[in-house]
């Protein structure tokens, strides 16, 4: 077994098949069946049920997975450290975020990153919900990973590093009628049209609280992907409630914004392994530190 075999073998998890993994890799297929193929001789097992025209992971194959990614990330930790006296000249740090965190702090992060170390590439990753990102971290897809959540974020395996809290605000159409002030009560909310994220979503709680307190809101459509919510907003749709890293770019698109009160604040933390990090990681988590404080 040699590095080579397991980046294919993840490949083929990754891309969900020999003919799309063998596409981005930039081999032959029959050559990445071959080598899948010797690596299963070799570990006397088989990592893939062949089912029509694709592949499903074995049991094997799902237990592979997360020592697989852990190999490869250790070497690139390895490489990484040997490279290190360069000042980090070079290198590439994956990161998986939830949306919201993912506009602020992870942009102002990032951009204060490159000004030490404009040679690393970032490669950032999605997740909806803080268990994904947790999942990912977890499994070796990314190094750390930014989420939000309504409280502290609780994991054995890994280190969490908080950095802020965001409060939930009303981000309402230009001609929304409200009140001068930039303040609304939760009950100011009964009536309206609100446009939601999916289930398992800091702000998805706090629309069912709402109703669950019955608060005649009326969800009008729900969104998965938050950059639609701010778009159907501004066609004048309806309302919806975002954290406060959405503010700034709302305001901007010409959006109103109110705090919400009672405040319910999204806690912003930063996931990772204790150990094994490359340098890159390991220069993001003290960065991340120094603007905390």
């Amino acid at each position: 077994m040699d590095a080579r075999q397991l980046g294919y073998f993840l490949a083929v998890v990754d891309h969900g098949g020999f003919g799309r993994a063998a596409e981005q890799i930039h081999i032959a297929q029959p050559s990445l069946s071959q080598a899948i193929g010797n690596l299963e001789r070799e570990l006397g097992v088989q990592l893939f049920h062949r089912v029509g025209r694709g592949v499903v992971l074995s049991e094997a194959g799902r237990q592979l997975v997360e020592p697989a990614r852990q190999v490869l990330r250790d070497l690139d930790a390895a490489r990484a450290a040997a490279q290190a006296v360069k000042g980090l000249q070079t290198g590439r740090l994956d990161l998986v975020s939830m949306p919201s965190p993912g506009i602020e702090p992870l942009t102002e992060m990032m951009c204060r990153f490159a000004e030490k170390h404009p040679a690393v590439e970032f490669r950032v990753d999605g997740a909806f919900t803080a268990d994904e990102v947790v999942a990912s971290v977890r499994t070796g897809v990314a190094e750390i990973g930014l989420l939000g959540s309504a409280g502290d974020v609780r994991t054995a395996e890994l280190r969490v590093q908080p950095i802020a809290d965001q409060a939930l605000v009303l981000v309402s159409p230009p001609d929304h009628g409200l009140p001068e002030s930039d303040i609304v009560r939760d009950t100011d909310l009964e009536g309206m049209r609100l446009i939601v994220s999916q289930y398992g979503t800091f702000m998805r709680r706090f629309v069912d609280d709402l109703i669950a307190r019955g608060i005649g809101v009326r969800i009008a459509a729900e969104v998965a992907h938050r950059t639609s919510i701010l778009t159907l907003v501004l066609a004048g749709f309806g309302h919806a409630v975002m954290p406060s890293s959405w503010t700034p770019l709302a305001e901007r698109a010409g959006a109103a914004v109110h705090r919400i009160e009672p405040a319910w604040d999204l806690r912003i933390a930063l996931v990772s392994r204790p150990s094994g990090l490359t340098p890159a990681a390991q220069a993001f988590l003290e960065l991340a530190a120094d603007w905390r404080r």
